[in-house]
């Protein structure tokens, strides 16, 4: 069945939906900025969520990014701005407001939800790629939690997921150590004779970032298996402000910010 005509949105716009029968895509679509979530693109794609959930038809819903990357994550020039203007809370606040509203969409849609990652997937778009039911990556993919090294902790919806569990026990039959790391359920595979220094290592390395970025990420994913998409989403905000009102992440921004101007 060819694509659907009426689904067409214009090619300036920060998120474009195609539907083709039963497999709808949403494609974002600021490549200039490495498709970084703002408050258009997190508008745009709550309202292409509840069109797409309400299309009785779909029955998988694509999420791709165009240009050279898959989603950078959340716009820090906008967010840097509300840092210097002191107006965190409402600017994130409202941007969430909606990018949230899709997150639960994709959640509560009967339909598969597939991310189809190329490039960077980094911070909220890690996040995007992996609250989908199911990803698919290209093998220049590269994924970038990014959050602790700016001083927050995790939001857009990153600490939701279960697509592990979900593979493992409809996919996988049993698993190597090796295997698990290569999913992510491992940080590192060592010899056994170098565990002990691997450990300190490792411990060492962890215990470098910003002490609201630890307590943050370790109540949010915590509490995830026990929470409500709602009541998860209401904790990543909250502590994701809350972490963006410290010095080390007005610090931070401003670094990376002033980087990417040169």
């Amino acid at each position: 069945m060819p694509a659907s005509d009426h689904t067409a949105t214009p090619a300036s716009d920060p998120a474009l939906l195609r539907i083709d029968g039963p497999i709808a895509t949403i494609t974002l679509n600021r490549p200039g900025a490495f498709n970084s979530i703002d408050l258009s693109i997190a508008k745009k794609l709550e309202q292409l969520g509840a069109e797409v959930e309400a299309n009785y038809d779909v029955r998988v819903l694509v999420i791709e990014g165009e240009g050279r990357a898959f989603s950078a994550g959340g716009d820090l020039q906008t967010i840097g701005a509300a840092a210097d203007a002191d107006t965190i809370a409402p600017v994130v606040g409202e941007l969430l407001k909606h990018y949230h509203a899709f997150i639960e969409t994709m959640r509560r849609m009967p339909k598969i939800v597939l991310s189809s990652v190329h490039g960077s997937a980094a911070g909220a778009g890690m996040g995007l790629a992996f609250v989908a039911d199911l990803c698919i990556a290209a093998d220049d993919a590269r994924f970038t939690p990014a959050y602790a090294k700016i001083g927050v902790s995790p939001d857009g919806g990153s600490t939701v997921g279960v697509r592990r569990a979900l593979q493992i026990f409809l996919a996988e039959d049993s698993f190597s150590a090796q295997q698990a790391h290569d999913w992510g359920l491992v940080a590192k595979v060592v010899p056994a004779a170098e565990l002990k220094a691997a450990t300190r290592k490792l411990a060492e390395r962890l215990a470098q970032n910003p002490p609201a970025a630890i307590g943050g990420t370790k109540s949010l994913v915590y509490q995830a298996a026990v929470t409500s998409t709602r009541q998860q989403l209401d904790a990543e905000e909250e502590k994701i402000i809350d972490c963006m009102h410290t010095d080390e992440f007005r610090v931070a921004v401003k670094k990376f910010t002033t980087k990417s101007k040169t």
